[in-house]
């Protein structure tokens, strides 16, 4: 897997990349060196992957109503509503080396967070902010949930053709669009399973 350098990303590193619109749908590739276009990928927008209400019937599908279970290997969240139904989310999901599995319960809830990138993510890019105010550049997108005490959070994001890929540090993202959709519902103290 291909570790990837997106712009919202640079530009929260403080390198001098200016967001254009014939940027915004592109990301650094590190490995090849060079700036790769993304079919449909702009700023913004809509997940590549339609939401939809679907029967579920996989891990957890007997857990309570409001209960959230991520299937990483899928690149899906399913949002249970009860009677064998869920809400389904496309998602991107932490790369390779960056996976996690485990349960916890929302542990808070923010609309347009701030960022601080954690110590292990600052000593792997060393000119990354200590703090990135939220807005629509920061790269926790327009809203966040917290995943118990771990470093991870479900958030939004302003990269929509990431969605459905193996990208991120171990958070799980949404489109901005979804990731409102679901802030709505979720409650503080809402169950997640995150699965491999």
């Amino acid at each position: 897997m291909r570790k990837f350098f997106t712009l919202a990303a640079s530009l929260a590193v403080g390198m001098t990349l200016v967001a254009t619109s014939a940027e915004a749908g592109r990301y650094y590739d590190m490995e090849a060196n060079k700036w790769v276009d993304v079919k449909g990928g702009a700023r913004g927008g809509k997940s590549p992957i339609k939401r939809s209400t679907v029967k579920y019937d996989g891990p957890h599908s007997k857990a309570k109503a409001g209960t959230i279970i991520v299937n990483t290997k899928e690149r899906r969240l399913y949002y249970l509503l009860g009677d064998g139904k869920a809400l389904k989310y496309g998602v991107g999901v932490g790369r390779q080396g960056f996976q996690w599995a485990g349960t916890h319960r929302v542990s808070r809830k923010a609309e347009w967070p701030g960022w601080t990138p954690p110590p292990a993510m600052r000593k792997r890019v060393p000119n990354l902010p200590a703090y990135m105010e939220g807005g629509p550049n920061n790269p926790l997108g327009a809203r966040a949930m917290y995943i118990g005490s771990t470093i991870y959070r479900i958030h939004g994001s302003n990269e929509p053709w990431s969605i459905g890929q193996a990208v991120s540090s171990g958070c799980i993202r949404l489109s901005n669009e979804d990731v409102t959709h679901l802030y709505e519902r979720v409650k503080v103290g809402s169950r997640v399973h995150v699965i491999r």
